[in-house]
């Protein structure tokens, strides 16, 4: 059975999925007209127009789950598709940054905490939510110094996740598989903010009985009627799958092209002789003797199965599969007709979904730095508001790739000349010319606001007039010439004071 068959099933699609209303003990389907013909499992279909559940069933959400970490641990394609991602968002290490000296130390102490372990853990989060499509970290805070640790629920153990009944994208709570004593666990989904100014009063009462703890929950590909996550791998899963058993199919036919055969043609010999001939035959070794007459001809023969397209399906489903995770062939170890300036501009689109990925992780990173801000904060009788400066932190990635600036560096001075040109000429204000060398400067890794920065420089360029002025006016005030004494050494007077200065 396809993987596609356990996987892409999603809710409301079949009878045995039908909506409780429609079991057994239902009262018989009425119709008013007569004369229509009534399917008997009619009233346990549901209408597709009227179906707004945007989630897999629970088994097909198990299934995912464990197809992906199959597919990560023994398909290669799959595990790059997870696994190079991680590399260029990561490689370089990430850190947290506050312009608060202490506030600074606060997060270096979350960071490295040794449960924590931010430079080692890391890894394994950006891994595990791009292959199980959603994140439970359940926190443990210290009430005296408001230190922040984290713990991991395995996504197989989330039950249900409940979403604000007045805002259907804000998950508010996290309710676990029972335990070996039926007993379930209910986490407050973290939302950095007082739940009186971000939920209704009703909101709030559901919440309330969120009563062992808090976690933070985090989804990727999940639509804003959604409640569970999904994998990066659940598009791709069955032609990775297919694949992997092609090239193993490959390497059948390429072991029974090796193999050989001999076929031997005794002339003029009746059946009888031929049975007595074929006992005595063995099979020769390496570099072995035969000895036979004219009547007896050995030909070694192989198999011809036709394996000159091999290479041709094999990139067509490895392109298949890569293009579901925007990843370029020659990033899989097939070159194709790619050279550098091709490779270069198919990495593009890459490099945007990574980016995205990036921005989302930057936007996690900060969100739980500024729960430890609060905590400690909270621990020390401050009561920060949630969008307060001292809870503002920003996650430092490294850069994705190396950047290209000589492109950028030509355009700067073609756009740099042009807008001067056109200030002069009275074209364009000095604002837009600022703001189109802005556009420039950001391509380089340089970020400033068009308008500061303009402001600056008119300070700036007021500032270097006046020196120049005040510099021409010292150099236009007469001096009157200094006459040495006589017999004197000019070099070794002392000149007499300026009256002037």
């Amino acid at each position: 059975m396809k993987l596609i068959d356990s996987i892409f099933r999603f809710v409301g699609l079949a009878p045995e999925n039908a909506p409780a209303e429609a079991t057994s003990t239902t009262p018989a389907h009425v119709t008013e007209a007569a004369g229509v013909t009534i399917d008997n499992d009619e009233d346990g279909w549901r209408r597709l127009s009227g179906d707004t559940r945007r989630d897999l069933s629970p088994t097909s959400q198990y299934r995912m789950r464990e197809t992906a970490a199959f597919l990560w641990e023994a398909n290669a394609l799959a595990n790059r598709m997870i696994e190079l991602p991680i590399a260029f968002m990561l490689a370089e290490g990430v850190s947290l940054k506050h312009e608060d000296e202490v506030l600074q130390l606060v997060l270096n102490d979350f960071w490295n905490d040794p449960i924590n372990c931010w430079d080692i853990k890391l890894e394994r989060k950006v891994r595990e939510l791009a292959m199980f499509g959603e994140q439970c970290w359940p926190t443990f805070v210290n009430e005296y110094t408001g230190h922040v640790r984290l713990g991991y629920l395995d996504p197989a153990l989330i039950e249900t996740v409940v979403h604000d009944p007045d805002n259907p994208e804000q998950p508010i709570g996290i309710v676990t598989v029972k335990d070996a004593k039926g007993r379930a666990l209910r986490y407050r989904v973290i939302v950095n903010g007082p739940d009186e100014e971000l939920f209704t009063s009703r909101t709030q009462a559901i919440r309330d009985t969120f009563i062992d703890g808090e976690c933070f929950y985090y989804q990727v590909n999940v639509l804003s009627a959604g409640k569970r996550g999904r994998s990066d791998l659940l598009a791709v899963a069955d032609w990775l799958d297919g694949y992997d058993s092609y090239l193993f199919n490959e390497l059948e036919r390429a072991q029974d092209t090796r193999a050989h055969i001999w076929d031997v043609t005794l002339t003029g010999s009746d059946q009888a002789t031929v049975d007595a001939r074929a006992k005595q035959m063995r099979t020769p070794g390496p570099r072995a003797i035969r000895v036979h007459n004219e009547n007896e001809k050995w030909q070694a023969v192989a198999p011809d199965l036709n394996g000159n397209d091999s290479e041709a399906v094999a990139r067509l489903f490895r392109n298949h599969a890569l293009g579901g995770g925007t990843l370029p062939e020659h990033w899989f170890g097939g070159g194709g007709d790619v050279n550098r300036a091709v490779g270069a501009e198919m990495g593009e689109p890459t490099f945007k979904v990574m980016s995205m990925r990036q921005r989302l992780w930057k936007h996690i990173l900060q969100n739980v730095g500024r729960y430890q801000l609060r905590k400690y904060l909270g621990a020390r009788a401050v009561e920060p508001r949630w969008n307060d400066p001292q809870t503002q932190c920003e996650a430092v990635f490294p850069e994705l790739t190396a950047r290209d600036t000589t492109k950028w560096a030509a355009a700067m001075q073609q756009v740099v000349a042009s807008v001067i040109l056109a200030t002069d000429r009275g074209l364009i204000t000095e604002e837009t010319s600022v703001a189109l060398v802005q556009q420039i400067a950001g391509r380089l890794g340089v970020e400033f606001d068009a308008a500061e920065e303009l402001k600056a420089a008119r300070a700036e360029r007021e500032k270097r007039q006046n020196d120049e002025a005040k510099r021409r006016q010292e150099e236009d005030f007469y001096r009157e010439p200094i006459s040495p004494p006589a017999g004197g050494n000019p070099a070794q007077q002392t000149p007499p004071a300026d009256d002037a200065e």
